[in-house]
């Protein structure tokens, strides 16, 4: 069963494991949104988040900065958080601020399905 709010599409994948559908931008108009839409998810024993940027032309500060919060919320718990089909508009943000040390990239939702298994 998918949900969505605002611009994300929300997809189980396994009991702990959601791909997140992130859309069109992920910024500072919509991150409060993100980041309560993955506090539920991580409330109800998700611990896995693939981030699917397929579509997305913006990635602000502030959307980065709640990807880090979930990030922060899920790694004492043994989870990730993984990006998959990186945009070029997102890949240069993730190059600027060299989020890549953090987050690993992989270059479709099916290889990073395999790969947090």
């Amino acid at each position: 069963m998918q949900a969505t709010t605002m611009n994300f599409t929300i997809e189980p994948i396994a009991h702990d494991s959601v791909v997140i559908r992130i859309g069109k931008a992920l910024d500072f108009r919509n991150a409060a949104d993100f980041k309560a839409a993955a506090q539920e998810q991580v409330r109800s024993g998700i611990r896995n988040f693939i981030l699917d940027f397929s579509e997305t032309g913006i990635l602000d500060s502030t959307g980065l900065g709640s990807i880090f919060s979930l990030y922060r919320q899920v790694s004492p718990m043994s989870g990730q958080v993984v990006f998959a089909s990186v945009s070029r508009p997102v890949q240069v943000v993730v190059q600027l601020t060299r989020t890549y040390k953090v987050f690993r990239q992989f270059p479709t939702v099916e290889g990073a399905r395999e790969a947090i298994r």
